[in-house]
């Protein structure tokens, strides 16, 4: 099983299938990471204890709880934090049921909180995992006692084990010291709840916290962002996150740039865009209601609720973490220009969504460096850097070759070859590209970086990251929503400006 997995393909219908035979969703989320540090599971005992309990899990829903319920080499959780976010009436409800049915009977959890946005929520929950107990008489005859007082729900056993049921508020889980929080609804879950609700588990040798709802809906889902660009950022440099397993069945939808014949995209009315999102098809869902839920929903809330498209908040703390606004702003010079000779740099998403040719020059005795073209795709990029290339004659062109943009290097190789000019593309090495973040990270400390305060620049240093390469490093992004190749174009640039100023081509021009 490998620990980082993206986009599984759903459940196949049997190879001697009839035409009318059910229609699976996908089994496996399209965002996935799990700790690489889980060598068993508890997983198949709680799978087994719900079945017995008369609750049948679909084969997401085991999945999900084998890989949560992984163990080290010590016994302990593998992952501290788990977190489920798959579109409404998938059956989240079972995977959290099952999950503490294991703890209380088998588990020897001592206190296992159960909390939701809603006090309904979770007395309704309460009610659903009561009937579990009660139609099992194995466990039923372990149950000391039912407590039904309002606000104070719980299940409790002849051992002291104890489920409690709770409404989040500012308040609510302080003073207890769960063993494993369950938090329902956690697309509605701030920074106040989790500031109650964390500390409980700090006395706890093994402690382990469980989120499960559907899509973001904006500020009041802080939290669920800041769990969602864990996932994603695992699943960008391939490093499963160490201690967040992270399960999310959504689509990847076609962003406004998206041309009509984008295919990079899911399409909000296809079929495979709500398998992909909706593991319960075949199971509890089905093709006809899900069809007729788009036809009567709004588009942003049909996207939202069964196809997972979730509006997730960005977080203050997490902007501008590479280098700081203030410094980056103190570089900036709407006035500033650049002399020849220059160096131009392509850069993508990885995506393919937007493309950037920036440029990097001298003045005086700082860089200038500049965002030349920015647009979406990547089909208009290589005849657009020959047309720079045909006018300004520049020392470089860079092209990572590790890099989204290494696509684009055999058609800039020929058309550069073309006009004449094949000697000044540079075909970037990833060592180079590491040594280039460095020198622009330095020219910026040392104030011989400047700019014009260009808005595509100054929102990619806001989202950007690091990502280790070697002893050095490289941009990343903090998810797939932030586009830095503005700023890794610039850094290209002054990279290969660096490298190559010093051989000027005949005739060029004086520039800007």
């Amino acid at each position: 099983m490998s620990s980082l997995l993206s986009e599984p393909s759903a459940v196949p219908k049997r190879s001697n299938a009839k035409a009318d035979d059910p229609i699976y969703g996908a089994q496996r989320p399209r965002i996935l990471t799990v700790p690489d540090t889980g060598l068993s599971s508890a997983g198949q005992e709680a799978v087994d204890l719900a079945r017995r309990a008369g609750l049948h899990l679909d084969p997401w829903q085991q999945f999900v709880l084998d890989q949560g319920m992984r163990e080290d080499e010590a016994g302990n959780w593998a992952a501290f934090e788990v977190c489920v976010n798959v579109p409404r009436q998938n059956g989240k409800g079972g995977i959290i049921e099952a999950r503490e049915l294991w703890g209380l009977f088998l588990g020897g959890e001592q206190l296992i909180l159960h909390s939701a946005h809603e006090f309904k929520t979770a007395k309704q929950a309460f009610k659903r995992i009561e009937r579990l107990i009660r139609g099992c008489p194995d466990l039923h005859k372990r149950v000391k006692a039912y407590r039904y007082t309002v606000g104070e729900e719980a299940i409790e056993l002849h051992t002291g084990q104890t489920l409690r049921f709770i409404a989040r508020s500012g308040s609510s889980g302080r003073g207890f010291t769960g063993d494993c929080n369950m938090l329902d609804e956690d697309m509605i879950l701030g920074d106040d709840a989790m500031s109650a609700l964390m500390p409980t588990m700090a006395a706890v040798a093994n402690p382990q916290i469980w989120y499960l709802g559907s899509a973001g809906i904006g500020s009041p889902s802080v939290h669920l962002a800041r769990l969602r660009r864990r996932a994603l950022a695992a699943r960008e440099t391939g490093v499963p996150d160490p201690s967040l397993a992270y399960f999310e069945w959504s689509i990847n939808a076609h962003a406004t740039e998206c041309g009509p014949g984008c295919t990079d995209h899911d399409a909000a009315d296809a079929t495979e865009s709500v398998l992909k999102a909706n593991p319960a098809v075949g199971y509890r869902l089905t093709l006809e209601k899900t069809e007729r839920e788009r036809l009567s929903m709004s588009a942003d809330g049909y996207a939202r609720e069964r196809l997972g498209v979730g509006n997730y908040p960005s977080d203050a703390a997490d902007t501008w973490s590479v280098i700081g606004e203030d410094a980056w702003r103190a570089l900036g010079d709407g006035t500033s220009s650049m002399a020849d000779p220059v160096a131009f740099a392509v850069d993508t998403t990885p995506e393919r969504s937007h493309t950037a040719i920036c440029a990097a020059g001298a003045n005086g005795t700082a860089t200038h460096v500049e965002v030349i073209d920015h647009r979406p795709g990547t089909g208009w990029a290589v005849d657009r850097l020959i047309e720079l290339v045909e006018k300004w004659k520049p020392c470089a062109v860079v092209i990572d070759t590790g890099g989204p943009a290494a696509s684009l290097i055999p058609a800039a190789k020929k058309a550069l070859e073309k006009i004449g000019k094949g000697d000044v593309l540079i075909e970037m090495k990833t060592r180079e590209a590491a040594a280039a973040c460095g020198q622009f990270y330095d020219g910026v400390s040392e104030q011989r970086i400047v700019h014009l305060d260009q808005a595509p620049l100054a929102t990619a240093l806001a989202g950007a990251d690091k990502r280790p390469v070697g002893d050095g490093w490289a941009w990343a992004r903090r998810g797939v929503s932030v586009d830095i190749s503005p700023l890794v174009g610039v850094t290209h640039a002054a990279w290969g400006h660096a490298e190559r100023a010093d051989v000027e081509p005949e005739g060029a021009p004086n520039l800007w």
